[in-house]
């Protein structure tokens, strides 16, 4: 699975610029899922047929993951070559000066700032610019509105992996090996790979349209509480995936919420309750489509999510997988 994640995570995808993304994850279900369709938006939807079984209620179940990275866009070009950039989803400036940034068509830029006037001031991204090492603005390719994504490998460091984007490619992962491993269900499901949720969950909400689904489950990051000094949260990588409760958008389906717990439990599996206090997933916007969905999260605990170097426990994936595959085996339970 490890090498699933590396392609995943090095693909280029920041939000409206899916496509890469979108085709890698259709070359490793195809095979596993009934049939495939992409939306007016670009969310790639599959579904699993379900198979009858006694005694069992079919469902129509969703499960949703972001194809979309955060990134930044080219607002202005100097007489220099210089590029000027605005934010494309929740980009923390801290995280900005040095790095390298790449473009659709594979030119890479290195991100630099203006000097300040005071040396602990906080750096802001208006006073940052692009440099594409271009000698003056007539030698430039780029113009604006060319957005760009972080350039940065996956590192395996063993029981832990970094990369750039593993919000949200590590939910796409997966949700592949999902569809992988899952040989039967007596559940329709639906395996939708969305798009734009970093810039206000927009693929979730037309794809939970379309799809109208009965049940269904987000699956994301969330932040820990388990480095020096960190913000107090009862979640820390090595522990289970975790299981939401509540973040800013929405409070999870009591249902949903319970029924991934009584899984994990009855498969042996380690799991943790989540609550976040900043941020939400695509499952606000599911739960609020049309009249309304059961919807719940499953989280990867992830350290630095959005930097380039995001960082999450391999056995948090693979125990996410089993609960999934074990969760759509059997009956909902509601």
């Amino acid at each position: 699975m490890k090498e699933l994640i590396k392609e995943l995570t090095e693909a280029y995808g920041p939000s409206g610029n899916e496509d890469a993304v979108r085709e890698t994850i259709k070359r490793h279900i195809a095979g596993h899922v009934s049939e495939m369709r992409v939306d007016a938006l670009g969310n790639l939807i599959a579904l699993k047929k379900g198979q009858p079984q006694s005694g069992i209620e079919p469902r129509k179940i969703m499960l949703a993951a972001h194809m979309d990275e955060i990134g930044v866009i080219v607002s202005q070009i100097d007489e220099k070559g210089f590029l000027r950039f605005a934010p494309v989803g929740g980009v923390n400036p801290l995280t900005l000066l040095g790095s390298r940034v790449i473009f659709a068509d594979g030119m890479i830029g290195v991100i630099g700032r203006e000097r300040p006037e005071k040396p602990d001031e906080f750096p802001k991204i208006e006073k940052m610019f692009i440099d594409v090492g271009a000698p003056d603005k007539e030698h430039l390719t780029r113009k604006v509105g060319d957005m760009a994504a972080f350039l940065r490998p996956l590192a395996d460091l063993g029981q832990r992996l970094t990369a750039k984007a593993f919000d949200d490619r590590i939910g796409c992962a997966i949700l592949v090996q999902t569809a992988q491993e899952l040989e039967t269900t007596p559940h329709d499901v639906y395996f939708v790979f969305t798009v734009q949720e970093e810039v206000g969950l927009r693929g979730a909400l037309t794809s939970a349209f379309g799809v109208e689904p009965d049940v269904a489950i987000a699956v994301d990051i969330t932040t820990t509480g388990d480095t020096p000094e960190a913000y107090p949260m009862a979640v820390s990588l090595g522990a289970g995936p975790a299981i939401k409760v509540k973040d800013r958008g929405m409070l999870a389906h009591p249902g949903v919420k319970n029924w991934l717990a009584e899984t994990a439990e009855r498969l042996g599996l380690p799991y943790q309750f989540e609550v976040l206090e900043a941020g939400t997933t695509d499952a606000m916007a599911i739960q609020t489509s049309r009249a309304g969905v059961a919807a719940g999260v499953l989280s990867i605990p992830t350290r630095y999510a959005h930097t380039p170097s995001e960082m999450v426990d391999y056995n948090d994936v693979q125990n996410a997988v089993k609960l999934l595959v074990g969760l759509l085996s059997g009956p909902v339970k509601i």
